[in-house]
């Protein structure tokens, strides 16, 4: 529905359209009439909305320092789920990933070749050597924050440290990218170049994702793409950055029995960090990390 220029406008602050939106919308436009794809108005956050994500993230990357500071060799992947839930609940927040799709944990563990999505449990034992991504995710108020680390387990090969190294350096200058009237392939496009030139592949099928309002929202973010292309980077967006980089192959396999835990097909480990970034007027702030 077009909105008229004496109309509130539609981010809900009680201004005129023309006060406030109508030339970012303009600008938004001619963007569109070149053929890039642009964000529609439910992906853009209000300052609201981003204060109350805000206070979400405070208790996502608490979550994480807390298992920063207690994971070592010989604990189980469930008692880093004991902590994620314990802190959650104490500063009084959901985790988003217990029974989402009917996922069993309140945060996911994947071990050395686990690219993804693997689930805590008693049974599995972090061993020296070891490398872990714990992916957290939290709810307050409705809103979702959403990140994750990668820990090394006591003494690690020089192959993953340098492996888990590389992957970070990938988000970092995928950060770097993240600008107001920029673009999402960009992003994609240095990860991809930065993980090839140290040998690794980064995964196609899974990517970041919007995050704010729901746990997943539009945009997709995949990571095998061009400078200048995918969708426009505008103020407000709230998005992830997570691309999984492995050591071998690209190539993945999802465990048919749980449906769940995503493993590289060659056996090589796999390492993943991930940011929820916010794009202002000037350029990127980092929600969580």
């Amino acid at each position: 529905m077009k909105i008229g220029r004496n109309d509130p406008c539609w981010c809900g602050c009680g201004r005129k359209y023309k006060q406030c939106h109508e030339a970012f919308d303009r600008k938004i436009e001619s963007f569109a009439r070149e053929g890039h794809i642009v964000p529609s108005h439910d992906i853009i956050k209000s300052p609201e909305q981003i204060a109350g994500i805000r206070e979400s993230a405070k208790i996502n990357m608490a979550c994480l320092d807390a298992v920063a500071e207690n994971i070592r060799p010989g604990m189980s992947t469930q008692e880093i789920d004991d902590i994620v839930v314990d802190v959650t609940r104490k500063m009084g927040g959901i985790a988003a990933p217990l029974n989402y799709d009917g996922f069993p944990k309140s945060v996911c563990t994947s071990v050395n070749d686990q690219v993804c999505h693997g689930i805590p449990s008693k049974n599995v034992i972090l061993q020296e050597g070891d490398i872990v991504n714990v992916d957290c995710s939290t709810i307050l108020d409705g809103y979702y924050s959403d990140s994750s680390r990668m820990f090394l387990i006591g003494e690690v090969s020089p192959e993953k440290k340098k492996l888990v190294q590389v992957a970070k350096e990938c988000v970092d200058l995928g950060l770097k990218e993240v600008k107001p009237w920029g673009f999402m392939g960009d992003i994609g496009a240095v990860i991809l170049e930065h993980a090839a030139a140290n040998g690794y592949t980064v995964v196609r099928e899974i990517g970041g994702h919007g995050c704010g309002l729901e746990f997943h929202e539009d945009p997709w973010i995949g990571y095998h793409t061009k400078r200048g292309e995918e969708m426009l980077l505008v103020p407000g967006m709230t998005f992830t950055i997570e691309p999984m980089i492995n050591a071998g192959t690209q190539s993945i396999y999802t465990d048919q029995e749980n449906g769940w835990e995503v493993y590289t097909l060659d056996g090589e480990p796999s390492a993943q960090w991930e940011y929820q970034v916010l794009v202002t007027e000037t350029g990127v702030e980092i929600l969580t990390y």
